[in-house]
């Protein structure tokens, strides 16, 4: 049964589509009006990355650091470890693509309370191509010492993602898409930090899904339950500190379990999936993901249908998973 707390309409063809980064732009603004400590910096990309709305009602506070990302971290983390709370915006490939020396040594070895936003992740970038879809970042991020890692799965989840890792102590990376996605989540679904949320109940298998395929996923276990199988749905939005408790409790009950992210199997939440398995439960995992491949120009269901990133395959591999009980 669908949690309560989820959008009820979430099955239906025409539920509400919002683009993940608007989440963060309206944080943003929401959070410039609580606390004056926050700023804002991007590297020439306030529209893309939704920062222009912070800029547009705190211009005082918005630093426009144009095409030098590694540079912006940099000022990121003097402006943090001067006791302000920078959010650093840009694509993903960029922060903390190019980035990443910067992060690792002026934000996350000192602990500064950096807060870096990667817009544009995943596949769905679409006719940007290769270059710009973010595939590997939460592979890269993942391993930092101190680093908090977050995927939200819709526009409503972002905004409050925006809000709790600004309260947050320490440097914080999290990434929203491009493209508008399903809007999964509502005003009264609990978020909260390193706490993975049961979307769906289930009995025979285990879905842990995150970011706006996490909608795939759903649609997985509503075509699954038709044929008598009871999918659990699991939204595990932090990768780092990752639900182990919650995930284990699961596979318990399912013996069986599904990964599903718009990145690279190798490293992002199929690791930490895996890496928890193996620790304290190894049952059989089904991985859905970008296969060890670059991404490449075409629309974002084209791309998605391509890669084995639909409903479809997660039920394939649901089924293939309980195969290897």
């Amino acid at each position: 049964m669908l949690n309560s707390t989820l959008n009820s309409q979430l099955f239906d063809a025409e539920v509400e589509r919002i683009p993940t980064r608007n989440g963060y732009g309206d944080g943003l603004v929401e959070l410039g009006e609580k606390n004056p400590e926050i700023f804002v910096l991007t590297g020439d990309l306030a529209e893309s990355t939704r920062a222009h709305l912070f800029q547009k009602k705190y211009p005082e506070r918005f630093v426009e650091c144009g095409v030098a990302e590694q540079n912006m971290m940099g000022v990121a983390a003097g402006l943090a470890l001067s006791g302000k709370i920078p959010f650093v915006s840009s694509y993903a490939v960029f922060v903390p693509g190019r980035s990443w020396d910067q992060l690792r040594v002026s934000v996350c070895y000192t602990n500064a309370n950096v807060k870096v936003a990667g817009a544009h992740a995943g596949i769905s970038v679409g006719p940007d191509g290769a270059t710009h879809q973010a595939l590997e970042d939460l592979a890269i991020t993942r391993v930092l010492p101190n680093l908090t890692v977050v995927v939200p799965c819709d526009y409503e989840e972002t905004r409050k993602c925006t809000h709790a890792v600004a309260e947050l102590a320490g440097p914080c990376y999290f990434r929203f898409a491009r493209e508008k996605t399903p809007v999964i989540t509502t005003k009264e679904t609990p978020f909260e930090i390193g706490k993975a949320y049961v979307c769906i109940e289930g009995k025979d298998v285990t879905i842990a899904a995150c970011g706006p395929l996490l909608h795939e996923a759903l649609l997985a276990a509503r075509e699954l339950e038709k044929e008598g199988i009871e999918a659990e749905v699991l939204n595990c939005h932090t990768l780092k500190p990752f639900d182990e408790a919650t995930l284990i409790k699961s596979v318990a009950k399912t013996k069986c379990c599904v990964s599903v992210e718009e990145h690279q199997i190798t490293g992002g939440l199929a690791g930490a999936v895996a890496e928890t398995l193996g620790r304290f439960n190894p049952v059989p995992l089904e991985t859905i993901g970008m296969p060890d491949h670059f991404g490449e120009s075409g629309e974002p269901d084209e791309l998605l249908t391509k890669y084995g990133m639909r409903a479809k395959d997660i039920v394939a591999a649901a089924k293939k998973a309980m195969a290897r009980k």
